[in-house]
């Protein structure tokens, strides 16, 4: 399948959010990394990332990371970028105790007050989005 990276940050997003809503922590938490890596690619994809054209995906390994990873690789794309300039990530890096590996973990280990970092981080993705969006960078 062909990779639609603005589609799946949103539906990521608004399934965690769904998810969030009524406690369940664990899927929140991992559809929040999901939703903030999948904005964070098309950001990229905007300021110059490569992609294969049969599949979508990123072309270079560096650019195949999560939300962890993914945050500072993104910086390396906004950079230099006049249209970059505006869309500086929060600091330090939400994600940075996030890991997608997290999802086979027991529910048991996330909790409201962990997850909303992640939401928080996410949250920022989204309004990076929305203000791409609104300056016609993405369509």
């Amino acid at each position: 399948m062909q990779a639609d990276f603005l589609d799946a940050h949103a539906r990521h997003w608004d399934d965690a959010e769904r998810l969030f809503a009524v406690g369940r922590y664990a899927n929140a938490d991992h559809l929040y990394g999901m939703a903030a890596e999948c904005g964070l690619k098309r950001l990229m994809m905007r300021f110059g990332m490569v992609i294969n054209p049969a599949t979508g995906s990123p072309t270079e390994y560096k650019d195949r990371n999560h939300a962890n990873n993914i945050w500072a690789r993104f910086e390396s794309y906004r950079s230099g970028k006049a249209e970059g300039v505006d869309y500086g990530l929060p600091t330090p890096n939400p994600f940075d105790n996030w890991d997608a590996s997290d999802r086979y973990a027991h529910q048991s280990n996330f909790n409201q007050v962990s997850v909303q970092v992640h939401q928080a981080g996410a949250a920022a993705i989204c309004e990076l989005i929305k203000k791409a969006q609104r300056e016609g960078l993405l369509v």
